[in-house]
C-alpha cells in the first residue's frame, strides 16, 4: 500500500500537514474468525493564535481563512487517497485468495462460485452453489476455519502483510450470524422481563461479537464476556 502526501498551501499548511501524517497499524487478532480491529486516523488542526496586541484587518482576516479551507480540502483529499488504498488492498487480497480457493476446488474436483466482496476493513469470499461444499465447512464449522486460516496464509505469503480475510462456504457463517442475532435479541428480552442474569454457551470472538451487537440494542439490558478461551462465553445481565 502506498502513503499518500498532502500538498499544502503556505508554510502554516506543510506543517500541519507533517503533523498529521501517522504511519497505520493493522493489529489483527488471529482468531478462528477473526474479531475487527479498527485502524484510526487522527488529524490535529493548526492553531492559528492571533497577537493580542495587534490588530487583525479584513484582508488578514480573509486571509486566514482561505488558509483553513485549503487545509480542510487537503486533509478531506487525504482522507480520501487513504480509504482508496485500503479499499485497492482489501480488492487485492479478494482476488489472491480467490485464486487460491479456486485452486483448491479443482483439485478437489469440487463445483462452487466465488465471490469478492469488502466489508468495512476486511476482504470477504464467499464460496456458494456446490453440492459438496458442506464438505469444506465441517461439524461447527471447524473445517472452514481451518481453510479461513490457511486461506490468509497464503494472501500474507504474496503481499507480505498478515490479512483479516472472512471466508464463507455454503453461507454457513451467514446463517449463523443470523441465528446468532436472534438468539441475542431473545435472550436480551429474557433478561429484561426476569431480571436475572443469563450466560450463553461458549463462543468464538466472532460469534460473540454478533450476539453483543444484537444486545446492545435491547434497552435495559447490557452484555459481557466473561471466562478464557475457547470456553469464553457472552454473559447477558440487567443494566
Amino acid at each position: 500500500m502506498t502513503a499518500e502526501t498532502a500538498t499544502q498551501a503556505g508554510t502554516d499548511a506543510e506543517a500541519s500537514a507533517v503533523a498529521q501524517t501517522e504511519d497505520q497499524s493493522d493489529d489483527a487478532a488471529q482468531t478462528v474468525a477473526g474479531d475487527g480491529a479498527v485502524v484510526e486516523n487522527d488529524a490535529t488542526e493548526a492553531d492559528n493564535g492571533a497577537d493580542d496586541t495587534v490588530e487583525a484587518t479584513s484582508g488578514e482576516t480573509d486571509d486566514a481563512a482561505d488558509i483553513d479551507d485549503e487545509d480542510s480540502d487537503d486533509d478531506s483529499d487525504e482522507d480520501d487517497d487513504e480509504d482508496e488504498d485500503d479499499e485497492d488492498r482489501l480488492v487485492e487480497e479478494g482476488e489472491i485468495a480467490g485464486d487460491y480457493l479456486e485452486q483448491l476446488l479443482d483439485v478437489l474436483d469440487f463445483d462452487g462460485d466465488i465471490d469478492l466482496d469488502v466489508d468495512g476493513d476486511r476482504a470477504v469470499v464467499s464460496i456458494d452453489g456446490g453440492d459438496d461444499l458442506t464438505k469444506l465447512v465441517g461439524r461447527k464449522g471447524e473445517v472452514l476455519d481451518a481453510l479461513q486460516e490457511l486461506t490468509r496464509l497464503a494472501v500474507q505469503q504474496a503481499t507480505g502483510e498478515r490479512s483479516r480475510l472472512m471466508l464463507d462456504i455454503a453461507r454457513w457463517r451467514s446463517d449463523r450470524r443470523d441465528r446468532l442475532a436472534r438468539l441475542g435479541r431473545e435472550v436480551a428480552e429474557r433478561v429484561l422481563a426476569s431480571g436475572e442474569r443469563e450466560a450463553l454457551d461458549p463462543m468464538t470472538p466472532f460469534e460473540r461479537k454478533i450476539v453483543h451487537d444484537a444486545v446492545a440494542v435491547v434497552d435495559g439490558v447490557v452484555s459481557e464476556s466473561e471466562g478464557a478461551e475457547p470456553k469464553r462465553r457472552v454473559v447477558v445481565l440487567p443494566s
